[in-house]
């Protein structure tokens, strides 16, 4: 198994990016084992892990994928600091994902074989 971490920096619904990395993760998934996938939310990307959403009908909605990923064992963590800077607290957070650090993140990089940024 190959051990990737995606590190996402885009907003939310600004761009395809988020999007576009989660559905890769996804495929990913479906093909490993979930536990050598961790996703890192960089910036603007932490919004995509607040919870309670809602989104115009027929429009992708970043939580849900999040969520499903986080139950197939993914580790997904949110930089705390990006979070502070834009005034969401832990308890904002949707279920499976965690309040991370740069030290976290440097801990993950040496782990990955792989580093996908988006």
């Amino acid at each position: 198994m190959k051990e990737i971490l995606f590190i996402l920096n885009e907003p939310p619904y600004g761009s395809e990016k988020i999007y576009n990395a989660l559905r890769l993760a996804l495929a990913i998934v479906k093909k490993q084992d979930s536990e050598t996938i961790h996703i890192f939310l960089f910036g603007d990307s932490v919004l995509a892990a607040k919870r309670s959403q809602k989104v115009a009908q027929g429009y992708y909605n970043l939580e849900t994928m999040l969520k499903g990923l986080a139950t197939r064992g993914v580790k997904i963590s949110a930089c705390g600091t990006c979070m502070d800077a834009r005034g969401m607290k832990d308890e904002e957070l949707v279920d499976g994902i965690d309040r991370g650090s740069m030290d976290q993140l440097s801990d993950w990089t040496l782990w990955a074989v792989k580093v996908l940024v988006f």
